[in-house]
C-alpha cells in the first residue's frame, strides 16, 4: 500500500453504499479511487453478488460497509474476493456504523416472523448528517491504516468535511458562535431547539441565527408523515418529523390488502399529507393510496446517485429537504 501510494497510484476504495463512497471521496481526496457496489436507486438489502464485484474487491485496498445486518450479501462477496486485507477485522475493512448511536434496537430477541428485523438497530445510518461525521471518522481511521504516510492529508480532509456538514446543517452563524460539536450533541439529545428558542447572543435570540438545512427544513418540524419502509428514522430524528406508520405491515414484508386499508383509514383520520417512499420500491401501492386519500406520495432516492444531479452526499440532503418541503407546500396550497 505504501509503495503504491508513493508511486502515485490511487488507493482503491470499494464501498457497499454510494453515500459511503461519496464521504470516502471527501476524506480521501485525490489520493483515492472510490467505487460503490450498490447503486443509489437500488435496494441495499438485496444486491446480487456478481463475479465483477468480487474482482473489484480483490484489488481493493479498503472496503467500507455498514457493518451491521443491512448488506447480508457482503460476507459471500468477501469470500469470493479472496482479499485477506479487506476481510472483517483486517486492516482494510471499515465498519461505517462504529460508534453511531443506533435507533430502534430490538428489546427482545428478534423473530424473523416479524419481518426484516435488524438485530443491532436501524441500519440506515447515512440519512442523518450528524451520523455522516461519525461515518467519515471511521473512514479516516481506515485510510490512515492502509496509507499512514498520508495521515495528515486525510485528517485535514476529514476536518473540512465535518466543518462543511456543520455549516450546511446549522448555518454559518451558529457554528461560529457555538461550534459544530456542541450543536450536534444538542441535536441528537433533542435539546437544540428549546436551547435556541430560549437563549440569546448579542441581544438576539439564537433561533434567529439558525441557518443551513435545519432552517430550510423548519416547515417539516413537527409534521406527521407515513413511510413505506423504516429507512428514514435518522433523518426524521434530525429534522423533527414524526413517522406515524409504515405501508409495509412489517419491515421487508410486502403490503397486504388488509394493512393497506388500515393505512388508508389512518391517513384519512389523521389527515396525513405526505408519504415518503424510497424510489426503488414499487410505485403502484403508494400511488393507489395517494389517489384514494389525497396524500402526496414523495418518491426520493435513499442514496447518492439515485436521481440525476444527486452526485454527492450534500446533494442528497438538499434533494430530500427540497422534495419534502415541496410536497407539504403543495398540500397546504402554497404551490398549486
Amino acid at each position: 500500500m505504501q509503495e503504491r501510494s508513493r508511486n502515485g497510484i490511487p488507493i482503491t476504495v470499494i464501498t457497499s453504499l454510494p453515500s459511503y463512497a461519496s464521504i470516502a471521496q471527501f476524506v480521501g481526496g485525490d489520493l483515492v479511487a472510490v467505487e460503490s457496489i450498490s447503486a443509489g436507486n437500488q435496494e441495499a438489502h438485496f444486491v446480487q453478488p456478481k463475479p465483477s464485484y468480487a474482482l473489484k474487491m480483490n484489488k481493493a485496498d479498503l472496503f467500507i460497509t455498514t457493518g451491521l445486518d443491512l448488506e447480508l450479501w457482503v460476507p459471500a462477496l468477501l469470500d469470493k474476493a479472496r482479499n485477506r486485507n479487506i476481510m472483517e477485522g483486517a486492516i482494510g475493512y471499515v465498519s461505517a456504523a462504529t460508534d453511531v448511536p443506533m435507533l430502534e434496537k430490538p428489546e427482545t430477541n428478534p423473530d424473523r416472523a416479524l419481518g426484516d428485523v435488524h438485530i443491532y438497530g436501524n441500519p440506515h445510518i447515512h440519512t442523518s448528517p450528524v451520523n455522516a461525521k461519525i461515518i467519515a471518522e471511521n473512514i479516516l481511521v481506515g485510510l490512515k491504516k492502509v496509507a499512514p504516510e498520508h495521515s495528515a492529508t486525510f485528517t485535514a480532509n476529514y476536518a473540512a468535511f465535518c466543518d462543511r456538514i456543520d455549516r450546511s446543517l446549522f448555518g454559518e452563524q451558529l457554528v461560529e458562535i457555538l461550534g459544530g460539536e456542541m450543536l450536534s450533541k444538542m441535536l441528537l439529545s433533542g435539546a437544540l431547539f428549546e436551547f435556541l428558542e430560549t437563549k440569546e447572543y448579542g441581544g438576539e435570540k439564537l433561533i434567529d441565527k439558525l441557518g443551513g438545512w435545519l432552517q430550510e427544513a423548519l416547515p417539516l418540524r413537527g409534521r406527521k408523515v407515513i413511510c413505506y419502509h423504516k429507512d428514514w428514522s435518522y433523518f426524521a430524528r434530525d429534522f423533527g418529523l414524526e413517522v406515524v406508520d409504515y405501508i409495509e405491515p412489517k419491515p421487508g414484508i410486502p403490503p397486504t390488502t388488509k394493512h393497506v386499508k388500515e393505512m388508508i383509514d389512518k391517513i384519512t383520520s389523521q389527515k396525513l399529507q405526505v408519504l415518503i417512499v424510497a424510489n426503488y420500491y414499487e410505485k403502484n401501492t403508494p400511488n393507489m393510496i395517494a389517489a384514494r386519500t389525497g396524500i402526496q406520495a414523495v418518491f426520493i432516492p435513499l442514496d447518492v446517485g439515485g436521481e440525476p444531479g444527486v452526485n454527492t452526499y450534500f446533494d442528497l440532503i438538499d434533494y430530500w429537504i427540497d422534495k419534502l418541503n415541496e410536497a407539504f407546500a403543495i398540500q397546504t396550497g402554497i404551490i398549486r
